[in-house]
């Protein structure tokens, strides 16, 4: 029997900025199906792990029908599933949970395709490239994943370099085959020698409301190359960093699109529709809120 009325929600900490819920309300209500879309705010304490496994214990009664996780709980989540998605494995980070027809919970990870549909739309294809990519947090996993896999010379850029290097090396015992994936420490000399790249993503919360004057490439060092931009922050939509490749003349963009993208795959692994994504973006930018980050 079809499911009348879908129990959703979303873990993590702080969710204060989070558009999830008008997203996935939009969703549906355009595929007119009942439902809410709860938040879940779980400190990272001594009783987090407590806390979302009870919420996984309500979706294996089916009083949930599907969670949505974001930092910093996207990695610790992964043991309270039955299996993981051959993307949510090699990241390392689950965004998704949904119950499979057996009745199992599966975690996934849909940054990854969130990410590639926006910045195939962004490039007008599919592109490769060297790629320079700031941060090495969780959001960076499924960036530098999604870039080495199709194809991309990918190089990891973060404050603490042991990161990076825990990050290269997890990811890339992920590929079969032949990967062009590197790292190192972010400085003003190093910034200084990228001439040559195609692609600057930046990962990192330098820009995000409501310190919308930060960014993560000092002004007087000049962006690399004719790279393109994207920036993974979605407030402000236009960050100090994407204005300024904008008025060089780049393409650039922020990260409205990945978060969309993402909660669209979601959507359909929970009703097996597909998603109204025009709908979704329509929810995100009308009307446009008024404190928002990084899911």
């Amino acid at each position: 029997m079809e499911r009348t009325e879908y129990h959703l929600g979303l873990i993590g900490y702080p969710l204060g900025h989070s558009l999830s819920p008008q997203l996935h309300l939009a969703a549906l209500s355009s595929a007119q199906l009942k439902g809410e879309y709860r938040l879940f705010p779980i400190p990272p304490d001594e009783t987090a792990l407590v806390l979302m496994s009870a919420l996984t214990s309500r979706m294996r009664r089916g009083a949930l029908h599907g969670l949505n996780v974001t930092i910093p709980h996207k990695q610790n989540v992964m043991k309270l599933v039955d299996e993981l998605s051959e993307t949510a494995q090699a990241v390392g980070a689950v965004n998704t949970i949904y119950r499979t027809k057996d009745g199992r919970l599966a975690g996934d990870n849909t940054d990854v395709p969130g990410f590639l549909r926006d910045i195939t739309r962004l490039l007008g294809g599919n592109s490769s490239g060297k790629a320079l990519v700031l941060g090495a947090g969780g959001s960076a996993r499924a960036v530098v994943y999604a870039l080495g896999r199709n194809g991309w010379e990918v190089r990891v850029l973060a404050r603490r370099e042991e990161q990076a290097a825990q990050l290269i090396y997890e990811i890339t015992q992920s590929f079969s085959g032949d990967c062009r994936l590197t790292f190192g420490q972010i400085s003003d000399e190093i910034l200084s020698k990228y001439g040559d790249c195609d692609l600057l993503v930046n990962t990192t919360p330098l820009g995000m409301y409501p310190k919308i004057q930060a960014c993560p490439w000092p002004k007087d060092i000049p962006l690399p190359g004719q790279a393109a931009v994207y920036d993974l922050i979605y407030n402000p939509f236009e960050t100090i960093l994407v204005a300024r490749a904008r008025a060089e003349g780049r393409l650039a963009a922020g990260g409205a699109g990945m978060l969309i993208s993402q909660a669209a795959l979601a959507f359909q692994r929970w009703t097996g529709l597909d998603a109204p994504f025009d709908v979704m973006e329509r929810a995100f930018f009308e009307p446009k809120p008024t404190q928002m980050g990084v899911d």
